[in-house]
């Protein structure tokens, strides 16, 4: 999907959603768009994931942020994601690749999950929809954890890394943050 078509998809989703004090439980805060292969590698590569840490991806699609975390890193992964047909997509891929011990998915709003165990939260939401996550993510986070986010910058945090991929015929951006050192 072009990053045009997307934009224009993103006001349908998000319009109506909230109104003052009140929003809609289990908001779909992005569409599934699968990260190319190359970018997801750079992604945790970027965010220096370590054996052992512990990587969210929030709103984790088919869950190929985890399992290569966990295949390529020694990292324990976390998907968050609201759609069960997505959840089950990555659970039999888990399954398959006998990642089971050391990758979950759990179904469910990315907004009400406990993120505080996060060593690398992962993202690939609108800039809105990380407008959402932000105080979520500040609130959460304990100090040196990373925050790396697929195309869409974190409004008000200077990122501490700002990398470009090129893959499948087009340039890609990732956003690295580090919590105690972006601003609040």
């Amino acid at each position: 999907m072009s990053r045009h078509v997307l934009r224009l998809c993103v006001p349908v989703l998000f319009g109506g959603l909230a109104f003052g004090q009140h929003t809609i439980p289990h908001q779909n805060l992005a569409p599934f768009v699968p990260s190319p292969q190359p970018v997801v590698e750079r992604m945790l590569e970027a965010a220096e994931v370590k054996p052992g840490e512990t990587v969210y991806d929030l709103g984790c699609g088919d869950g190929r942020i985890v399992i290569t975390a966990a295949q390529k890193f020694a990292a324990n992964g976390v998907g968050v994601e609201l759609s069960s047909r997505l959840v089950r997509q990555a659970l039999n891929r888990i399954h398959e690749l006998g990642l089971e011990k050391s990758v979950r998915i759990v179904q469910g709003d990315l907004l009400d999950v406990d993120i505080s165990g996060a060593d690398v939260v992962t993202l690939y939401l609108e800039t809105l929809s990380n407008d959402k996550l932000r105080p979520k993510l500040e609130k959460s986070l304990k100090p040196g954890a990373r925050v790396v986010s697929y195309e869409f910058k974190v409004r008000g945090w200077t990122p501490r890394l700002v990398e470009k991929v090129f893959a499948y015929n087009r340039e890609h951006h990732i956003y690295v943050y580090r919590m105690g050192a972006v601003k609040k």
